[in-house]
């Protein structure tokens, strides 16, 4: 498995398997497009909390992805917090006390965006951030479990974490609010 260009861990492995999911019954052709994107440099990843947000150049095109991974359980974060009491290096067999326990450690994604004219949750630059994210994990498996709010909800205290919603109803907003104190205009 270390000759694996992607997914050489077992957390690199969870992303991999976005992309090449074991249900999956015939060969994806965009696959080899999005390793190739990924392996040559074409995907500048920003991570901010749990949102992975890609800037992906291929030839003359270019588009943004936008990821974002569902938090961890507060359970599953307590599990491994016991199960892994120093979480400075991450090796393969604390990955699989983990899962034999029980716990997924597989990221589960809230929602896909990409600017490019596919319009489909797996399109090749979906595909190439999975791959990205597999290589950045494989080099750093903290990583797998910053993406997923692990650290941020080891932190917090409430037995249950608070999701924030990802879009505000435009009746919910008050414009004074909003737009801050509207100052009359003179006459």
């Amino acid at each position: 498995m270390a000759d694996n260009e992607f997914g050489y861990t077992k957390w690199g492995m969870d992303w991999v398997r976005l992309a090449e999911p074991i249900r999956q019954t015939r060969p994806d052709p965009l696959l080899p497009r999005a390793r190739s994107v990924a392996r040559n440099g074409g995907v500048q990843i920003t991570i901010e909390g749990r949102v992975v947000r890609a800037a992906i150049h291929r030839g003359n095109e270019a588009s943004v992805t936008h990821l974002e991974v569902a938090p961890l359980p507060r359970a599953a974060i307590t599990a491994i917090g016991e199960l892994i009491p120093d979480t400075a290096v991450l090796t393969d067999e604390m990955h699989q006390a983990v899962v034999a326990a029980g716990v997924t450690l597989a990221p589960v994604l809230a929602g896909t965006d990409c600017s490019c004219k596919a319009r489909s949750a797996r399109c090749l630059h979906v595909l190439a951030v999975f791959y990205d994210m597999a290589r950045r994990v494989d080099e750093n498996p903290r990583l797998a479990l910053e993406v997923q709010g692990y650290f941020r909800g080891a932190q917090d205290d409430s037995p249950v974490a608070a999701e924030v919603p990802r879009w505000v109803p435009i009746n919910a907003l008050d414009p004074a609010d909003y737009f801050g104190e509207l100052s009359p205009t003179p006459a």
